[in-house]
């Protein structure tokens, strides 16, 4: 990969380890599902624009891809982020949805891997459950456990997309922005009650973390890393962002106060090692296919 693409490749890498931290001071005062509708509302803004409709009858399978990762995993995920208050193990945690995929696409689409992808998967849930005994994690599991269901959505919504035809990155994105903010906003006033009429009372740093997460987390983020696997193989760009949670954990420490323990480095380091194997395997896979 050419230094330029590789500087690009660390550019996405940091604005989504910095959207953990963003994130986190944001959630301070906007609840979850208001912040996630606040942050989908901007960036439908600028891609309504590129819109591109789906295949003929691809609308349900649109519909589901954008429920699943618009409103339950990007819901959840800051639930998680809000309910954990660490930056660490959400971020290790998020991580778990690669082996999930690979599961769902055993499951769903008959995909086959080899049996050191087994393994890597088997590392990865083990080590979530390792790091499942750290004290961060254990005061407050139930951050743990809203992680883990954001993940398997993000899974679920991801092999889903595999069906989908005719739809590029940005299409992908803004139907996604468009789809999500009702369903997000009728759980906030549900589930939120009073998050809506707080919002003029909400700080300038809240509303800078909206901003961020909608135009350089999504819009800048993704779009370079649509780029990016235009230019390259995907299996060869997916290893690189094994650096956001690492990127997320310093962030963590160095502002945020976080104190991994052992458990959590351990628990971390074998979900991290098996995504990696995943990833190298992928990789392993797209070479010998050329």
């Amino acid at each position: 990969m050419p230094a330029r693409d590789l500087a690009l490749l660390m550019l996405v890498v940091l604005s989504w380890a910095l959207n953990f931290l963003t994130s986190a001071l944001a959630l301070r005062e906007v609840p979850p599902f208001l912040f996630t509708a606040l942050r989908f509302g901007l960036l439908a803004v600028p891609l309504v624009f590129f819109l591109k409709p789906p295949a003929p009858g691809q609308w349900p399978r649109l519909i589901a891809v954008c429920l699943c990762i618009g409103v339950l995993h990007f819901g959840l995920s800051f639930s998680a982020l809000k309910a954990a208050g660490d930056l660490s193990s959400p971020a290790i945690v998020l991580q778990s949805y690669v082996p999930m995929t690979a599961l769902l696409a055993w499951w769903l689409l008959g995909e086959r891997f080899a049996w050191r992808t087994g393994v890597a998967i088997a590392i990865s849930f083990g080590g979530v459950l390792v790091l499942g005994f750290d004290p961060l994690v254990l005061d407050k599991p139930l951050a743990m456990v809203l992680m883990l269901v954001s993940a398997a959505f993000l899974a679920l919504g991801t092999v889903l997309m595999k069906g989908l035809r005719g739809l590029d990155m940005f299409s992908q994105q803004g139907w996604t922005a468009l789809i999500s903010v009702p369903p997000l906003l009728a759980v906030s006033v549900l589930l939120e009650p009073g998050g809506v009429a707080a919002l003029p009372t909400v700080g300038a740093v809240a509303w800078i973390g909206v901003v961020y997460a909608a135009f350089v987390s999504s819009l800048l983020g993704h779009g370079l890393f649509y780029v990016l696997v235009q230019r390259h193989p995907v299996a060869q760009v997916t290893p690189w962002l094994l650096l956001v949670p690492v990127f997320a954990i310093a962030l963590g420490i160095a502002f945020w106060g976080d104190r991994p323990g052992p458990s959590l480095w351990v628990g971390g380091a074998m979900v991290l090692g098996g995504v990696l194997m995943i990833a190298l395997r992928n990789l392993a896979k797209a070479r010998a296919a050329r």
